[in-house]
């Protein structure tokens, strides 16, 4: 049997088809190769439409078969990872009504910032496990209030993953895991919070049924399975958000397991089985995929808007001639510390763990006589790490003190520099793992469909293809700590 995964990302799509039995891949393609845009009309906005993610979805399957590598009638169930945070809004024919609102959009600070203060500081912590923020239910107020005959128009809203797997089946679902990444669901109760729903006015009929994360979300429509030449009625049996999915995807599953991506953003993502929450909220704590209200699995999450995204900056910005394998190795011309040079990596939208600030991204003690596009190069990877170092300082003060990192092999961590500067800054670990969001998804759908028992059947042949160990007395402290000194001043 096979099993197909779908990751829907901010920059592009990327879809796998796995051996269940094996849990290796037999194929994997992506569309569009180029980066998809973000649309931003105005500073701090950030969109994306989510008929243009449909259409990507499909050709990266079709892109994906064209592979012939294996035959799309053995493939038995599918799963869908996606980036969170997002708003689709649908009416009652399941048209779209607006493009989506974003994870990195940042319009709905300031309405977050108000209800967590007009509902309680206290309470909202103590049930919601984060201020409304900049999250899902906020970015809705903000249609409500801006756009009113767009709101009127809406029959359900949901996760951009929650759309995928509607277009694919028919059906509208979604999950507590989706609803306590969009704030709006009561730890404290197990129920969709009055108190959310309350003050922003919402209507509890906007919320589509729900259901656990591995379960049968809805069947591949006829329409659909000829168009994509999948059989029809497969059951898509898993959803879940693009960090959670990532941690399932390294089986982080239970307490005081820790993963790490360095896409687009850059996360750390632990397991707790506590409702546990940081006052500041500058941390976040979600439902993670084996949540249940009996067997508390959480997800606390640090979120960096700007890591990937400031890399593919810098090498665009300096003529987009290098891959990135040779902007890594300029970089590792340059001994760490860039030779002074600092870089903060906070240009793409408000950072949560900087207290929602907008503080953009910046380039720091530049000498032209002294430094070139290889010190530039250098210092954005520092800079990250750095960003990096600091939220998990924030999670550490909270309770979190992982002993192990696991990563995926992608994006950042392809860069020895990256990985390197990381670990000996955090001083922690990591061991990298040859997996991604879409096998990940796959294997989700797997144990959603009852293919396999129990994770720890999924994750039979999981191990990892490299371990990096911190060195004890590395430079990196001190370089952390005067860039630290930088941005304490910068806040202040």
């Amino acid at each position: 049997m096979l099993l197909l995964g779908i990751d829907l990302g901010t920059s592009s799509v990327k879809v796998s088809v796995i051996d269940a039995a094996t849990q290796k891949t037999v194929a994997t393609a992506q569309y569009p190769e180029s980066e998809s845009e973000i649309i931003s009309v105005q500073p701090g906005w950030a969109e994306q439409s989510p008929d243009t993610w449909w259409e990507q979805v499909q050709l990266a399957i079709l892109k994906l078969h064209a592979k012939r590598t294996y035959n799309p009638a053995d493939i038995g169930s599918v799963g869908i990872a996606y980036q969170m945070h997002g708003l689709v809004a649908v009416d009652k024919n399941q048209e779209v009504l607006r493009h989506s609102i974003i994870w990195c959009d940042s319009r709905a600070v300031a309405t977050g910032d108000k209800a967590f203060e007009a509902i309680g500081r206290d309470k909202c912590l103590l049930h919601l496990l984060n201020s409304p923020g900049n999250f899902t239910a906020s970015k809705l107020a903000w249609v409500k209030e801006n756009e009113p005959a767009i709101y009127d128009k809406i029959d359900k809203i949901m996760l951009p993953g929650d759309f995928i797997a509607m277009k694919l089946t028919g059906t509208v679902t979604t999950s507590i895991a989706a609803l306590s990444e969009g704030i709006f669901w009561d730890f404290k109760n197990n129920q969709l919070s009055e108190d959310v729903f309350s003050y922003y006015g919402f209507s509890t009929l906007l919320i589509p049924p729900i259901r656990d994360v591995f379960s049968v979300h809805g069947t591949v429509t006829d329409t659909v399975a000829s168009a994509l030449s999948l059989r029809s009625g497969i059951p898509v049996t898993y959803k879940a958000g693009d960090q959670p999915n990532n941690a399932l995807s390294l089986n982080v599953l239970e307490p005081g397991e820790v993963a790490a991506t360095a896409g687009t953003s850059g996360v750390i993502y632990g397991v707790s089985d506590q409702l546990a929450y940081d006052n500041e909220s500058r941390i976040n704590t979600f439902a993670h995929v084996n949540y249940t209200p009996e067997q508390r699995r959480l997800g606390v999450l640090l979120c960096i808007n700007g890591t990937g995204i400031l890399n593919r900056w810098v090498k665009n910005i300096s003529g987009d001639q290098l891959s990135y394998a040779e902007l890594n190795a300029q970089a590792a011309a340059v001994a760490p510390g860039s030779e002074g040079v600092m870089v903060f990596p906070f240009g793409n939208g408000a950072e949560r763990m900087l207290n929602n600030r907008v503080l953009n991204a910046q380039f720091l003690q530049i000498d032209f006589n002294k430094h070139g596009v290889p010190h530039i190069y250098r210092a954005a990877q520092e800079g990250i790490v750095f960003a990096f170092r600091y939220g998990l300082d924030i999670m550490r003060q909270n309770g979190m003190q992982p002993g192990v990192i696991r990563a995926g092999k992608a994006n950042m961590f392809l860069s020895d520099i990256f990985t390197s500067a990381l670990v000996n800054t955090l001083n922690v670990p990591v061991e990298l793992y040859q997996c991604d969001g879409s096998h990940g998804a796959a294997i989700g759908s797997g144990i959603g469909a009852g293919v396999y028992k129990n994770p720890a059947e999924a994750f039979s042949n999981f191990t990892p293809v490299q371990k990096v160990q911190p060195v004890a007395g590395h430079v990196y402290e001190t370089l952390y700590q005067r860039w630290l000194e930088q941005l304490e001043k910068n806040l202040n």
